[in-house]
């Protein structure tokens, strides 16, 4: 399909630069699709109301990785240019993958020292060296070694790593102390994304325990958010784009108990475009779950015949991005170019921190 159906214009004062407060009193826009096509305004505190007893709800449990590091190349001259990395993916206990700009500052052999002057931490400093450096579309990115390894080097991270929050936040506001917990889900358990499964971020102890209440079970799978989810699609068409593996986890217990539920006539919600992706990948045709744990690379356009999942908890998505594309596949691109040009009249507050959508399938 043409990249360009998926444009839309977006007044930058609905690009939200904090969360609601508290998380359950974001807004939440419920699109139902087919026959009975509708949009209601309503707070993610009504969506035990909008969900049946014997639904089950499905959360991503990854946890944000402290990923975008800053320092400065050594060694090479007088000059020390500073340099911006971003983690992406972990090789092994020392080495890791990562998008750095400026690339161009940087040649394979190069040693990148990490961390601020004066900085507290519990090493002098950081190095890596840098083993590999992509070429073309992936020259942004490099093989970082660095000097430490296992839970060292971990905690080492810990202390000099920020929040990576999208450029869309960050270029407008400074990063604080505030989204260490803003951009972590309560569900965050297992380490290693590098953008928060933002859909999950309006979950609340009081509203997991009121879907419960309902005769609603919350269970959990774990899908590590790369780089390349947010980014918008630069091919003309959308056959032209390839997706950035992830890698995901679909446990025994977990995929026994969705199976239980499609037999008993219950729905799966999805929470989030990561949960349904990983739901959809672990699914045999007849929508049948298997315990699954590999990397997944599923790009989810208008056509795709959906196996296993029923309803979606999604955010509102950047155009031209693969999630826009998504929820477009879900319920239908007209539906949702319609729900989405009602949510910009209505004020509704778009991206990672912004409100909610319910898309419910015919």
């Amino acid at each position: 399909m043409r990249t360009d159906l998926f444009d839309f214009e977006l007044p930058e004062d609905r690009i939200a630069l904090r969360p609601a407060v508290p998380r359950d009193s974001a807004r939440l826009l419920v699109v139902r699709a087919g026959e009975q096509a509708a949009l209601a305004d309503l707070t993610m505190r009504d969506l035990p109301d909008l969900l049946r007893p014997g639904d089950t709800v499905v959360v991503n449990d990854t946890k944000v990785l402290p990923a975008n590091l800053r320092g400065r190349r050594i060694g090479r001259g007088e000059h020390e240019p500073a340099i911006a990395a971003t983690l992406i993916k972990r090789l092994d206990g020392s080495r890791w993958r990562a998008l750095v700009k400026p690339a161009k500052r940087l040649e394979a052999g190069d040693i990148v020292r990490f961390g601020g002057d004066g900085q507290a931490c519990f090493l002098d400093q950081l190095d890596a060296r840098v083993e590999a450096k992509g070429e073309g579309d992936d020259g942004g990115a490099v093989t970082l070694a660095f000097a430490i390894d296992g839970a060292v080097l971990d905690q080492a991270l810990a202390e000099r790593g920020g929040v990576p929050l999208p450029p869309y936040i960050a270029s407008r506001r400074a990063i604080d102390a505030r989204d260490l917990t803003d951009y972590q889900t309560m569900f965050a358990r297992e380490e290693g994304s590098v953008a928060a499964p933002t859909a999950g971020l309006h979950f609340t102890e009081n509203l997991t325990a009121a879907l419960r209440a309902r005769g609603i079970a919350v269970h959990r799978v774990t899908l590590h958010v790369g780089p390349g989810t947010f980014l918008p699609v630069k091919a003309a068409d959308t056959a032209g784009h390839k997706m950035h593996p992830e890698w995901g986890s679909v446990s025994a217990a977990t995929a026994v108990a969705l199976n239980a539920t499609r037999r008993a006539g219950g729905r799966i919600v999805a929470v989030g475009s990561t949960s349904l992706r990983l739901i959809e990948s672990a699914a045999a045709d007849d929508g049948t779950l298997s315990p699954f744990s590999a990397e997944t690379a599923l790009f989810i356009t208008p056509g795709y015949k959906f196996r296993a999942v029923d309803a979606m908890l999604t955010n509102f998505h950047l155009p031209r991005s693969t999630l826009f594309m998504l929820v477009c596949a879900f319920c239908g691109l007209d539906t949702m170019q319609r729900a989405y040009a009602h949510a910009i009249a209505a004020g509704y507050r778009f991206y990672s921190y912004g409100d909610a959508c319910l898309l419910l399938r015919c």
